[in-house]
């Protein structure tokens, strides 16, 4: 029998061209982390407990400029929520990190800003108030305008207080 060495030496050469080709390694490259809103000065997140409650506010320490505020009974799973909004509105619309949600609330017309004052209750199990815990800052949805609550370096602690506190 006669062996056709011919394309067993073309295969043997094809092979070992193709072992010495220097491949290069894909370039994996991280995604960009979405970076943390920048905090604004004079506004901050304010932790406050008091026998068996606590309250979360944004806003300037002080004053009765608020933002946006949060009370809760300890362990109660809920989340009381009082915020500005537009004269009429009758929802809270809040994002943070990427979970949005709107609640329903009832509203007031405010003596302190133009519009109203609007509260509406939410559980802390809620999709955007568990991201909310984790990443620490939220922003309100108002005639199509967000406006971004993020925390000066330090304060982001008293989210997690609070919400460890409100269960």
């Amino acid at each position: 029998m006669r062996v056709q060495w011919i394309p067993i030496l073309a295969m043997a050469a094809l092979t070992t061209a193709c072992a010495s080709v220097d491949t290069p390694e894909p370039v994996v490259t991280a995604a960009a982390a979405p970076s943390a809103p920048a905090p604004v000065a004079g506004y901050d997140w304010h932790y406050t407990p008091e026998d068996g409650s606590a309250r979360l506010a944004y806003g300037v320490e002080a004053s009765d400029d608020l933002r946006l505020g949060l009370d809760c009974l300890a362990g109660s799973g809920k989340v009381d929520m009082t915020a500005l909004g537009q004269t009429g509105d009758r929802e809270i619309y809040l994002e943070s990190g990427g979970e949005t949600e709107r609640f329903a609330a009832e509203g007031e017309p405010s003596q302190l800003h133009d519009g109203d004052i609007l509260t509406a209750s939410a559980a802390t199990s809620e999709p955007v108030m568990q991201r909310f815990r984790r990443v620490g800052w939220i922003a309100q949805w108002v005639d199509g305008q967000r406006e971004v609550y993020a925390p000066h370096p330090g304060s982001e602690a008293g989210v997690e207080r609070f919400f460890a506190m409100c269960g």
